[in-house]
């Protein structure tokens, strides 16, 4: 069993900058492809990027990005400190949302996909990213 709590949201201004956290207890996340999901008011919860697991023989990306963050957004792992980063550059009032963590193993997630994972998966409670222009 995973939990997860993020951090690090709040309000920024346009073309501002935050750096989200994910830290993980229950399991070490080597084995966990993880992930930031994000939701804004009255929308789907949509995709934003992934970083492959630890495991050795995945052949595909490191990591993958919504097309509207490519360039702003870099998600990373801090293995000693068990978390998942999402440092976010230039950001926009369109990255308004609450955004989420979640960890999945590769039999239940593909993060090429750049969709949910199907089952067994672990989310975190949100943090709030509020970009004013």
């Amino acid at each position: 069993q995973v939990q997860l709590v993020e951090s690090g949201g709040g309000l920024v201004q346009d073309g501002g900058s935050l750096r989200l956290s994910c830290a993980a207890s229950g399991d070490t996340l080597n084995n966990y492809a993880m992930g930031w999901f994000r939701q804004a008011p009255g929308k789907e919860r949509e995709f934003v990027a992934a970083i492959s697991d630890l495991v050795p023989d995945w052949v595909g990306d490191n990591a993958y990005y919504l097309d509207s963050v490519k360039g702003r957004f870099t998600i990373s792992r801090d293995m000693p400190k068990n978390t998942v980063y999402l440092q976010m550059n230039s950001l926009k009032p369109e990255d308004t949302a609450v955004y989420f963590c979640v960890a999945a193993q590769r039999e239940t997630w593909n993060i090429a996909t750049m969709k949910p994972p199907t089952r067994e998966d672990y989310w975190g409670q949100g943090t709030q990213v509020t970009v004013s222009s």
